[in-house]
């Protein structure tokens, strides 16, 4: 399947670019350590694993009825990109202070609101949904690779908060590593658009 190696790419660069989750479970990594941040890892798919579907549901459907609407969105994803790595590329990474880790539940109803899951759900059903297969099958395969690539990426967050909790703070360090995120950021929005 030709889609399959873009879709991959983007869900890699998706999960493992900074966004609120990510900042959220390196902090949890350095604050509370791997073991005790898990159920907010595991909350994150649990969450984000029904988005994902059933957006591929609703814009799969939509797409078949409207097939410009997919050219739309491939192209306001792709400017999207180039907004957050802009943004990425100025920023620095914060280390937000937490009383606790956050819970299963919490980190489950977090997705819902948070504004990078929903650009990568919708995305996803946009841009990479398969032309070959049905629309739910063609959901429940973006969904599994999304979430099969997600979750060592966002515990690869909280083991790199856990390893590295005194390296960011150096200023220049921290820039280096999000100009790093905002170039693959860039590349991945010309990919979308050649």
């Amino acid at each position: 399947m030709t889609e399959l190696l873009p879709l991959l790419t983007y869900s890699f660069l998706m999960s493992s670019t900074p966004g609120p989750n990510n900042v959220m479970l390196t902090a949890s990594g350095a604050n509370f350590g791997y073991r005790r941040t898990l159920p907010h890892i595991l909350g994150i798919a649990a969450g984000h694993g029904p988005q994902i579907f059933l957006t591929c549901l609703g814009l799969g459907a939509l797409f078949l009825r409207i097939p410009v609407l997919h050219d739309a969105l491939r192209v306001a994803g792709a400017l999207w990109l180039v907004w957050i790595a802009w943004k990425l590329a100025g920023s620095a990474v914060g280390g937000a202070e937490l009383q606790r880790p956050l819970s299963f539940v919490q980190a489950l109803a977090f997705q819902m609101v948070n504004p990078k899951g929903w650009i990568k759900a919708i995305t996803l059903a946009a841009v990479f949904m398969p032309a070959g297969l049905d629309v739910v099958s063609g959901a429940l395969l973006v969904t599994a690779v999304s979430i099969a690539i997600n979750l060592p990426c966002v515990s690869m967050w909280a083991l790199f908060g856990v390893a590295i909790s005194r390296w960011l703070t150096d200023a220049r360090r921290r820039r280096g590593f999000n100009v790093i995120m905002a170039v693959s950021l860039l590349i991945l929005a010309v990919t979308l658009l050649v």
